[in-house]
């Protein structure tokens, strides 16, 4: 049986958004061009809309105590309409089952991802 083939662009041709993919690119080209073409099948969902889906992603990252995916998923929600207080909400909704440290340790990233959202849309005016 054949393996499927994912087309791997030339490393100059990259733009690595996260730190792991440049040395998973060098071992595993392949791999990675596989996981990129799953991520960008579900970035394309359209349900839920875009905002609440990065307000869940950004969540999932809160309880995974992944402080660079609530800033960047909160940047995202944020360049998506979300208001600072959807983004509060939402990471306070993880208290009842992960506890208050998890939702407090990730309000200064949340808040530097959104304001980093409103930051490049004062450039744009």
């Amino acid at each position: 049986m054949a393996v499927a083939r994912f087309h791997a662009v030339n490393d100059h041709e990259q733009d690595w958004n996260f730190a792991f993919e440049e040395p998973l690119h060098e071992v595993f080209p392949q791999l990675h061009a596989a996981q990129n073409a799953w991520m960008a099948q579900i970035d394309s969902l359209e349900a839920p809309d875009r905002k609440t889906h990065e307000l869940i992603r950004m969540v999932c990252t809160v309880i995974l105590r992944n402080p660079e995916g609530v800033q960047r998923h909160a940047m995202l929600a944020a360049e998506v309409g979300a208001t600072w207080d959807e983004i509060v909400g939402s990471i306070l909704l993880t208290e009842p089952a992960f506890g208050l440290l998890r939702a407090v340790e990730a309000l200064p990233y949340a808040r530097k991802g959104f304001n980093a959202a409103q930051e490049v849309e004062t450039e744009v005016d």
